[in-house]
């Protein structure tokens, strides 16, 4: 759902616009945090057989703060906030957003360089990354306070060709930016996780549950 959809969709709930054409916070702001499973969508509804956020969650006038494409997996925000998710979702606010990927190959020091000094991509260069190999076990009980769940379908490997597990941290937000920085250095990514966006943070939420941020 874009910028534009959420705005309408808030203002049909009976969110008023101010005299700006700016979306008023709510009396009461309520923010969701979500576990997206790999396949589904980042909308509460699509084909008969698709999996939506209706699958999962049952808070009403809550919208998706920004997008995670469905065969990423991990953070979704939420909220009934049109200036919230205004800020979480909008580039120009570099709200830094972390993500565990698991590449083809065992990366090299020179891909990692590349990362953080930013790729070449078709619509331009990237900013500067923060890039760094990780054990992903260890980074998962450390930061998660969980071992990592199983992707169901699991990933395709191909035989006899190891991968690697990377954490990028970026302030972009390009359509599958971090598949394509990967890719770019020679490492194509075949799993993604998005553990955090800002100070909200994946940490001890199980795969497919949410919960309501109260702070």
């Amino acid at each position: 759902m874009s910028n534009r959809d959420y705005s309408r969709a808030v203002r049909k709930d009976g969110q008023k616009n101010d005299r700006n054409n700016e979306l008023k916070t709510p009396l009461n702001t309520t923010l969701v945090l979500f576990n997206k499973p790999f396949n589904t969508l980042c909308q509460f509804s699509g084909e008969e057989n698709d999996s939506t956020l209706a699958n999962f969650i049952d808070i009403k006038d809550v919208y998706p703060a920004g997008r995670l494409d469905k065969d990423s997996e991990g953070l979704l925000l939420l909220t009934n906030d049109g200036k919230l998710q205004h800020k979480i979702s909008h580039p120009k606010h570099k709200m830094e957003k972390t993500y565990w990927a698991q590449v083809e190959g065992n990366i090299t020091e020179e891909a990692l360089k590349s990362l953080q000094n930013g790729v070449t991509l078709k619509d331009g260069k990237t900013k500067p990354a923060k890039a760094r190999i990780i054990d992903i076990e260890t980074e998962s009980l450390k930061q998660l306070k969980i071992p990592l769940w199983e992707r169901t379908p699991a990933v395709r490997f191909r035989e006899k060709i190891p991968t690697s597990w990377l954490e990028l941290k970026i302030k972009e937000g390009k359509n599958r930016q971090v598949r394509r920085m990967t890719a770019a250095v020679g490492f194509p990514t075949l799993r993604l996780i998005r553990v955090s966006i800002g100070d909200w943070h994946l940490r001890d939420l199980q795969l497919g549950k949410y919960r309501v941020d109260d702070s």
